[in-house]
């Protein structure tokens, strides 16, 4: 199986606020992002996306998407929509303690997150017999080809999915084949 990997084109946030599972709006237009990803993806394909508007909007654009808040992004809870100034020094030095494990107040780590990324990936996989796109945020794709890749979880921040970028995985029998990232 084919499995295309966007991230949904830059939110209209500050990147002095933190934010996961807030709906935010686009901060630009979609057609550059549009012209860019048609021409890499292939004729017919197989459509999920984060219910946010941020990669809602990108996918409807790209066909009809079927929506799965399990592709949503982690889930900072009380911190969502906060300055990280006002979130403070403290709390975030015990979340770079233990980044995959911290839950900020009323939200969810991200394994949490990964978890339930990756439920979504096997029932999509136990389905679906062409290619398919993902539309989502940099937590569940950093989740979802680190660990198709093989990377301990620690490792997964090294994958920098840019912004309305296209990345490829072909997912064989003898494991997964990286086709290209972030074109």
């Amino acid at each position: 199986m084919e499995l295309h990997l966007i991230r949904h084109p830059p939110a209209a946030v500050d990147p002095q606020v933190c934010y996961g599972r807030s709906d935010l709006p686009l901060a630009g237009p979609l057609a550059p992002a549009l012209r860019h990803l048609r021409a890499l993806l292939p004729e017919d394909f197989a459509l999920y996306t984060s219910p946010l508007q941020r990669c809602r909007l990108l996918a409807e654009k790209l066909g009809q998407p079927q929506l799965d808040p399990r592709l949503q992004e982690i889930d900072f809870g009380d911190w969502e929509m906060r300055r990280f100034e006002d979130i403070g020094v403290e709390a975030l030095d015990r979340w770079a303690a233990d980044p995959l494990g911290h839950r900020p107040p009323g939200g969810e780590s991200a394994l949490d997150m990964a978890a339930r990324v990756l439920s979504c990936l096997a029932d999509i996989r136990a389905v679906v017999q062409k290619p398919v796109v993902v539309v989502a945020h940099g937590g569940p794709l950093r989740a979802l080809a680190g660990h198709l890749l093989g990377l301990p979880p620690e490792r997964w921040m090294a994958l920098d999915f840019a912004h309305a970028k296209l990345t490829s995985l072909r997912l064989e029998d003898f494991g997964p084949r990286l086709l290209g990232f972030n074109r």
